[in-house]
């Protein structure tokens, strides 16, 4: 019973409101029954750790397979599962509209959201996902040097990983006393040139990881469209996307932040702005599982249909004959990784065609990188993150790359790190695609 598969997949909103959807009775038996179609499928074996997990519970209960699971044991599932959609959007022959109706990623943030109801949620857990309370006390002038020598510092990451099960080999990101958002340029009165591909002005979400501890990445894309004479605003009063409170299972959290998000975008939505975000993750969190979320909010997909990767506005731009092509600065070799929240956005590999228009050697590598958001954080799964990320990191040490690069800015470190513990980095340097164009075009 396949019809159907052929068929371009979609997806159902999700019903997170009604009751039943917290019944954890309910959800075992929904459990019980996507685990026993993956069983005999088995053909996202390679993708994560959720799917060996999930084969070994079943193997290891003989002849009564999915049934002899013992419920208890669904978590060790659940929490393998980072909701990075590749799953869903890539492999899986039996989703929507296929009569079996299978949604891995969204059944397993279903079993987070019972976790989070129900107190089973550790602290740490809620902490590394409240990521503006964390970046607006973190980036105060002071506070943001004593953390950053701290994240340096072995004993004072030993007491962390004790204490809050941060592992104390994970490389984390500074943070930056010159938030994006109070320092971001404004535009220059350019006029408004429409594409037939692309809108002739955008609006910028800064996200978090940008304004809070990568401001550089913000500030080379409002160069990049200073440069392309495309006129913009940047986002004012936003808050985070959510993303992180998605993957804890805090649902009612992400209502929060889309009440405060959504009509700031949709004004500018409606205003034709494409709107633009440097992060993937932020952009698949409004392009996707915003609308699916809150279906009924018509506002939803109408800044769903504004959002747009930032590559991919650029590539549009360019095809529609405004887009600059003077580069000045030769890139060489560039190690490209293309992050999993890009992949499910279906729009090819619009970076990766930027990157080789500026006459750049470009190695692809289109592969989880093993990090996913706060997940290669914790100290229980930060040595199977970089057993996951371990064929990334030989193949982004081929050709010996000038630079390593993941529109990620995350991934990107953590393959850097990786690379480095394998003798494979030397003297690579790790930058943005963005910023790598910045340097083509002589902005940098």
């Amino acid at each position: 019973m396949r019809e159907g598969n052929l068929e371009a997949p979609t997806r159902h909103a999700i019903d997170w409101k009604n009751p039943e959807f917290y019944d954890e009775v309910a959800l075992d038996k929904e459990l019980e029954r996507i685990f026993d179609i993956c069983h005999g499928c088995r053909r996202c074996v390679s993708l994560c750790n959720a799917f060996p997990t999930l084969f070994d519970l079943i193997d290891a209960a003989g002849d009564l397979e999915t049934a002899g699971v013992a419920k208890a044991d669904y978590s060790k599932v659940v929490d393998q599962c980072y909701l990075c959609d590749v799953c869903y959007m890539t492999k899986c022959p039996y989703v929507p509209p296929h009569a079996w109706n299978l949604d891995f990623p969204h059944t397993m943030l279903r079993a987070k959201a019972v976790q989070y109801k129900t107190g089973k949620m550790k602290f740490r857990d809620k902490l590394l996902t409240s990521t503006e309370v964390m970046g607006t006390l973190a980036s105060i002038p002071v506070v943001a040097q004593v953390v950053n020598v701290a994240n340096k510092n072995g004993p004072v990451r030993y007491v962390l990983q004790q204490v809050l099960g941060v592992h104390n080999q994970r490389q984390l990101p500074d943070y930056d006393s010159s938030p994006f958002r109070a320092n971001a340029t404004p535009s220059v009165n350019y006029p408004v040139v429409e594409g037939k591909r692309s809108a002739g002005k955008v609006a910028v979400f800064s996200t978090c990881y940008v304004n809070y501890n990568e401001p550089g990445i913000g500030h080379d894309l409002l160069k990049l469209l200073d440069h392309n004479e495309v006129p913009y605003v940047l986002v004012q009063g936003e808050a985070c996307c959510g993303m992180p409170k998605l993957e804890l299972g805090n649902l009612d959290a992400v209502e929060k932040y889309k009440e405060r998000n959504i009509p700031l975008m949709f004004d500018l939505a409606e205003q034709g702005y494409a709107i633009l975000t440097p992060v993937p993750s932020c952009t698949l969190m409004f392009k996707s599982e915003i609308p699916l979320l809150f279906a009924d909010d018509a506002r939803c997909r109408a800044v769903a249909n504004a959002m747009v990767d930032p590559f991919e506005y650029l590539v549009n731009r360019h095809k529609d004959g405004l887009l600059k092509t003077d580069f000045k600065v030769e890139l060489g070799k560039i190690s490209y990784h293309i992050p999993c929240h890009s992949r499910v956005q279906n729009v090819g590999r619009k970076t990766e065609e930027m990157l080789k228009m500026t006459g750049a050697a470009v190695n692809t590598v289109e592969r989880c990188s093993g990090h996913d958001g706060t997940w290669g954080v914790k100290e229980e799964y930060y040595e199977l993150s970089m057993k996951i990320g371990k064929p990334v990191f030989k193949a982004m040490s081929k050709d010996e790359p000038d630079y390593v690069s993941s529109d990620c800015a995350i991934a990107g470190r953590h393959i850097l790190q990786g690379m480095n513990e394998m003798g494979a980095a030397g003297k690579k340097e790790k930058q943005h695609p963005l910023t790598l164009l910045c340097i083509a075009y002589g902005l940098n």
